[in-house]
């Protein structure tokens, strides 16, 4: 009988755990791959990360046909066509043993307990691994016993737990005993979405998440405290496309900042320091994810912020979209997310922040808006970043925290770069008025005037809040 390994969300051949324990068997070993289209749209996964995903799974195929593996590709159309095509892979392929990463969303869950379920049935196990986070869910809890609600002391509680553990990534897989037959039912994958718009700036596959995180360390990772929130600069890893996705381990970018710290988790590099805390706010939102599935339902962590009455007005909605709100540095975040499918962190606080506390919409037509435009989309961060801005979550910016768009501008992008790269008709605005040009220049340069007053704006949100008494503790 042979092994499987069942690839998902773990795109890679390094620092795999389910692949590394299927090598150590001397069984022949396959790859299976389902695609489900249907199920990433139910998810609200846009085109350009589908694409994404497929070109990696195409650098999955050639990492595994180099240590002698077999990579099997098959479509479906929702996660439960994915059991029933898994079901007919094991039997096709003889397989007794699947290997696979666990994953922490709702309904990948579901999906993993059909499948081991319906496996069990022709006597074939699963066996699970933890792979999305570096220390398991449920290793971090309270005294009580309970999940963390709040950062700090789950980030307190985290770095003891992590002093006692080792984080060094998996030894390279080695080639098994084993040859690839030809391929002869191989297909162009890249032709299930056959009108996907191109990124060549995000190249697939795990030798590109590496080199990123090596250049990274090597020219940026010193200065991230100072330089992470300057959009103009190219100062972060840019590594949460590969992330997502599984070209890298997290545990990988763990163990590669700690051992440039000298192998320090408390002091040393500053800018290494923060990139560190800026992966164990991944670590907690994945914990929230695991502990709190009506998250996957839309659900407000906060539950008394479901009274707040909510904006669905279209047409405001639809500007932001298209970064067209009069406010420079809203629009530029838009439009760099627009023509890219990434946008730099600050600007993800900014506009989600502009959304929910200047024009007052539902932060769920957001959270949905990212979900379909990012290439690094993940359901964790973005939802918890949403609700942090929208202080509807856990350790959320308290409600009455709004960012002023004109004066975020002026700290962070004090030149207007950004702003004049992405917002091209504002190009030839003096710096003085860059930040928010005056009424004769709008005019001239096609710019539209602000959607909403900021005073006003920030005012009713307030008021908001407290109508539902949200100054009592959650």
């Amino acid at each position: 009988m042979n092994k499987a390994v069942w690839f998902r969300n773990d795109l890679r051949t390094i620092d795999h755990p389910a692949l590394s324990s299927a090598l150590c068997s001397k069984n022949r070993v396959f790859g299976f791959y389902i695609y489900t289209p249907k199920q990433l749209e139910q998810h609200h996964v846009g085109k350009v990360k589908r694409h994404f995903i497929l070109q990696n799974v195409v650098c999955l195929k050639n990492e595994l046909q180099n240590i002698g593996i077999p990579l099997v590709i098959v479509r479906g159309k929702t996660y439960a066509d994915s059991v029933k095509k898994l079901e007919k892979l094991c039997k096709t392929h003889h397989i007794n043993e699947v290997f696979a990463n666990t994953e922490l969303e709702l309904n990948e869950k579901k999906r993993d307990t059909l499948a081991e379920q319906a496996l069990a049935k022709t006597h074939t196990q699963i066996k699970w691994f933890n792979d999305q986070t570096l220390l398991p869910p449920g290793t971090i809890m309270t005294d009580k016993g309970s999940p963390f609600r709040v950062f700090s002391p789950f980030k307190k509680s985290w770095l003891k737990q992590i002093e006692s553990q080792s984080i060094s990534p998996l030894p390279k897989p080695r080639k098994p005993n084993q040859n690839i037959e030809p391929d002869l039912e191989e297909q162009d994958i890249l032709k299930w979405e056959p009108s996907q718009p191109q990124n060549d700036y995000w190249k697939p596959g795990s030798k590109e998440a590496f080199k990123r995180l090596r250049l990274f360390l090597k020219e940026h990772a010193n200065d991230y405290h100072t330089e992470r929130d300057i959009p103009s600069k190219a100062s972060t890893s840019q590594l949460s496309p590969y992330l997502s996705i599984g070209a890298i381990s997290v545990r990988s970018c763990f163990y590669a900042a700690f051992q440039a710290n000298e192998y320090r988790w408390d002091f040393g590099s500053q800018g290494l320091l923060t990139w560190i805390n800026e992966l164990i706010w991944r670590e907690f939102y994945k914990n929230l994810t695991h502990f709190n599935p009506n998250l996957c339902k839309g659900d407000a962590f906060q539950s008394k912020t479901s009274l707040i009455p909510w904006s669905r007005n279209e047409f405001i909605l639809n500007a932001w979209k298209a970064g067209e709100t009069g406010y420079p540095l809203v629009d530029a975040g838009m439009r760099q997310l627009n023509e890219t499918g990434w946008m730099h962190n600050r600007l993800r606080m900014v506009t989600a922040m502009f959304l929910t506390k200047h024009l007052f919409i539902n932060w769920r037509m957001g959270e949905k808006y990212f979900m379909e435009m990012l290439i690094d989309a993940d359901f964790s961060a973005n939802n918890g970043g949403w609700q942090w801005c929208a202080s509807t979550g856990a350790d959320a910016a308290p409600y009455f925290r709004i960012f002023n768009p004109e004066r975020q501008s002026q700290r962070f992008d004090p030149q207007g770069e950004y702003i004049r790269f992405w917002v091209s008709e504002l190009a030839n605005i003096p710096n003085a008025n860059i930040h928010n040009p005056t009424e004769n220049q709008r005019i001239k340069c096609h710019y539209p005037p602000p959607i909403v007053n900021h005073k006003e704006a920030t005012q009713r949100t307030k008021e908001a809040f407290q109508s539902i008494r949200l100054l009592e503790a959650p």
